[in-house]
């Protein structure tokens, strides 16, 4: 499997997300080109995708869910994510990328 690119960052990593909004069931779905790729059970609009996103994030990595950040991409549907005080190996271990 192909491992996403991810940044180490003070206190945390940056990664890139492809969400697909209005999935069956939240989810991660493994990985796309270099990005992670998270299918929301939530309707894009009004940022019910956004929110379903940093919900099922904080709850699979264990942090709080101020601890994740969409950075940019709001609208669009790969965006840039913030999550603090984590380190590389332990996301992906988290979301079951690391194999």
């Amino acid at each position: 499997m192909a491992k996403p690119v991810i940044q180490e960052s003070s206190g945390g990593v940056i990664f890139t997300a492809k969400v697909v909004p209005g999935s069956s069931r939240t989810t991660v779905a493994g990985v796309l080109d270099d990005m992670v790729k998270v299918r929301v059970a939530a309707a894009p609009e009004k940022g019910k995708a956004n929110q379903c996103l940093v919900t099922f994030l904080a709850s699979q990595l264990g942090v709080k869910k101020g601890d994740v950040e969409i950075l940019s991409g709001e609208t669009r549907p790969i965006k840039q994510v913030r999550v603090a005080g984590i380190s590389v190996a332990t996301l992906l271990e988290k979301l079951g990328l690391s194999k």
